[in-house]
């Protein structure tokens, strides 16, 4: 390809020539790799890996990084494997190249799964070597320049998945260019008529700003030149994305949004940045509230700046930021600046590790996820733009999102004082929980030895860590509860059917294990305890794995039901079935069983499956209550109501929910009671007490599912 010479000729340009040499190579096997492959756009594949490279080459990244760049897609669609890349073009490029290609060759049940388990291998690659992200990061951004030759359905999904995820990452690595282009990109394919009408609107407001946008400048300089503060001043725009959130939060119209345009002032060192705050001060009137100092407190990216906003000339507020040189460096390259600069100055080092403690917390969110779509859910409730700043006790500054707890803050001080945190001081005055720090705010976690999480915390933590790990500490506990349980409840099951758990063979347990899609016994046994299995059913297909002419439907009698079995029984919300109806049972996988009547319409097709039916029966006595709907016809009178639910009451029963509907000639009433009652005998005791009402002219049962008609009459 003419481009791929002329890319290595300005790669040369920063990179040593042995190492243009290797990325010739890399460019070379990667051509072969993907030759006869072509892109939707009908350009030779190649043309992508060479496009992602320059993207990096454009950051100054490392040979290693460029070259898995060129790489970067042919483990996934090309014969090449790891050890061939490693074998050629070393380990680390090999590292590089795995931790940016999807998991090909798994099956996942949903599209949405097997995303969010790409995620969780790039981001925990990415906790490894943030070179990884940085290659992905480059690789969205040329697939959503090129987006528009793809469907339109795919075309929505890439750009929701950029706007959720991958702009969000790029913010919090403090890649801005990068950052701002996704953005405005997601923004052109989620909206784009609205990206359109904003384009045209900006466009012509830089032909109606010019002149204000031009004395601005030139009165900054005068300024600046005024108080001898060295200085490069320069307008810039705001990008598309930022307008729109902008006009969709403060319900403004473009017309209302007067900071479009921003001024940068770069200045030689920090106390210049202050100096040169006081004369712009000076020169316009500052707006209360609209001053921020990122550089006394950084942004947990690594971000440092002044920015302040001022009355501008005919009223127009404009939006200031002043920065030295190295702080410039730093907001537009980010964590890539490690490899730009290669310097040893101190903000840099702050930014690697402030980097490097982000990382970190998403190996600890991995630790405490179940699976990879809780994983992604964490990593995008840590993707917040906006932050606040805390003190801890000692005065250390800590960096929170907006909307964050002392719960959370907790948490990010170290995972033991959240999980004993049992109350907080905020600024020396106690304070619940859940209240919403501010900046500023002095914050003292209280904590006790035997104090552990709350449940109620997931309502209103907001941190991926805090969620993570309360996540974590509560499925431990209730997990390792539960699996003693289900062993006790198994073993019961399993000695009314004449034999125990210490009986059974490993063959028996691995055949059960994968036949359900459990991960182990302990999961088997932990479900069991948790009521998302029936013991009894387990026991069964355990021993119908033992014998294989053991039919385990017909070999024992039918499963009790007693009403207190928990989430492992529920009941029919079609049919409503008491104590004293015919009943069966239908298995619905991982939600236990759910008990109908035996002529209920709904399961008239599944009642063939003999894999999901099975044989219950009630039993002899049982304490629950259950919910009953009937239907009474009364006339119309007043106090008639009144006369129902006393009878009802004298019966024993709880009225759950009633409703009263006139009849078209209001001499009739229909009323809808939802009833709990013990059995059968129960309702009808209720129903013969309610036939002695005079007023009362019709009762039925009713079946109360949604469309059901059915109704059974008093018996």
């Amino acid at each position: 390809m003419p481009e791929a010479a002329s890319y290595f000729k300005e790669w040369s340009g920063y990179l040593k020539p042995e190492d243009v040499a290797r990325l010739e190579t890399a460019y070379h096997f990667s051509k072969a790799a993907h030759l006869g492959q072509f892109r939707a756009s009908g350009e030779p594949y190649i043309s992508h890996p060479l496009a992602v490279a320059n993207i990096l080459a454009q950051l100054h990244l490392d040979a290693q990084a460029l070259t898995a760049a060129l790489l970067h897609d042919v483990m996934e669609d090309t014969a090449v494997t790891k050890d061939e890349i490693a074998a050629q073009f070393g380990k680390p490029v090999a590292e590089l190249v795995d931790g940016v290609s999807k998991l090909d060759r798994i099956e996942f049940e949903t599209h949405e799964e097997a995303q969010a388990e790409n995620f969780r291998k790039m981001l925990l690659a990415m906790a490894r070597d943030v070179r990884v992200i940085l290659i992905k990061l480059a690789d969205r951004l040329h697939n959503m320049r090129t987006l528009d030759a793809v469907p339109p359905a795919k075309r929505k999904r890439v750009a929701r998945e950029t706007s959720d995820i991958y702009a969000p990452i790029a913010n919090r690595l403090g890649l801005n260019a990068l950052y701002q282009e996704l953005d405005d990109l997601a923004f052109r394919h989620l909206y784009p008529v609205r990206y359109n009408v904003l384009f045209k609107a900006r466009k012509a407001a830089r032909g109606n700003r010019r002149e204000v946008v031009g004395k601005v400048l030139e009165a900054i300089k005068k300024k600046l030149e005024h108080g001898k503060i060295e200085a490069g001043v320069q307008g810039r725009e705001k990008h598309l994305y930022s307008i729109y959130r902008k006009m969709r939060e403060k319900k403004l119209s473009f017309a209302n949004v007067l900071d479009v345009f921003g001024f940068r002032i770069i200045v030689k060192d920090v106390p210049s940045c202050y100096l040169a705050l006081g004369a712009l001060h000076a020169l316009y009137k500052p707006i209360p509230g609209g001053f921020k100092d990122y550089i006394a407190i950084p942004k947990a990216n690594g971000y440092q700046s002044l920015h302040t906003k001022l009355f501008g000339p005919f009223g127009s507020p404009l939006e200031i930021q002043i920065r030295t040189q190295d702080m410039h460096k730093i907001a537009e390259a980010g964590v890539a600046s490690h490899w730009l600069y290669k310097s040893t100055d101190a903000s840099l080092n702050e930014l690697q590790q402030k980097t490097h403690q982000w990382l970190q917390s998403l190996l600890e969110m991995q630790s405490g996820s179940g699976d990879s779509v809780e994983f992604l859910e964490h990593v995008k409730f840590d993707l917040f733009p906006d932050e606040v700043y805390v003190f801890t006790p000692k005065g250390r500054i800590l960096a929170l999102p907006r909307g964050a707890t002392p719960v959370d803050f907790a948490y990010a001080v170290h995972t033991d004082i959240g999980n004993r945190c049992v109350a907080v001081k905020i600024n020396e005055e106690l304070v619940p929980l859940r209240t919403e720090l501010r900046n500023g705010d002095r914050i003292d976690i209280v904590t006790a030895s035997h104090a552990k999480p709350n449940p109620m915390w997931l309502n209103y933590v907001v941190t991926g860590r805090a969620r993570a790990q309360i996540r974590h500490f509560l499925k431990t506990v209730q997990y390792e509860e539960s699996a003693h349980l289900g062993e006790r409840l198994l073993n019961q099951a399993l000695g009314a059917l004449g034999s125990g758990v210490g009986t059974l063979s490993d063959a028996q347990w691995n055949k059960l294990i994968k036949d359900s899609g459990a991960k182990s016994r302990q999961d088997i046994l932990g479900d069991i305890g948790l009521g998302k299995r029936l013991g009894v059913v387990v026991a069964r297909r355990l021993l119908a794995v033992g014998d294989p002419h053991t039919d385990e439907h017909k070999s024992s009698a039918p499963i009790i039901i007693r009403g207190s079995e928990g989430m492992a029984v529920q009941f029919a919300q079609c049919c409503h079935p008491i104590p004293g109806d015919p009943i069966i049972g239908l298995i619905n996988k991982g939600q236990g069983m759910l008990i109908h009547t035996h002529d209920c319409p709904v399961i008239a097709k599944t009642r063939s499956d003999p894999d999901k039916v099975f044989d219950v029966e009630w039993a002899p006595e049982t304490k629950k209550l259950f919910d009953v709907n009937i239907r009474i016809v009364v006339i119309n009178q007043r106090g008639v109501l009144a006369k129902v639910a006393a009878e009802i009451a004298a019966s024993d029963s709880n009225i759950d929910n009633v409703a009263v509907a006139p009849d078209s000639g209001d001499q009739y009433a229909t009323m809808h009671f939802t009833l709990q009652v013990s059995n059968r005998l129960h309702l009808a005791k209720i129903l013969r007490k309610l036939r002695s009402i005079p007023e009362v002219v019709r009762i039925a049962r009713v079946n109360s599912g949604p469309g059901s008609s059915a109704q059974r009459r008093d018996r």
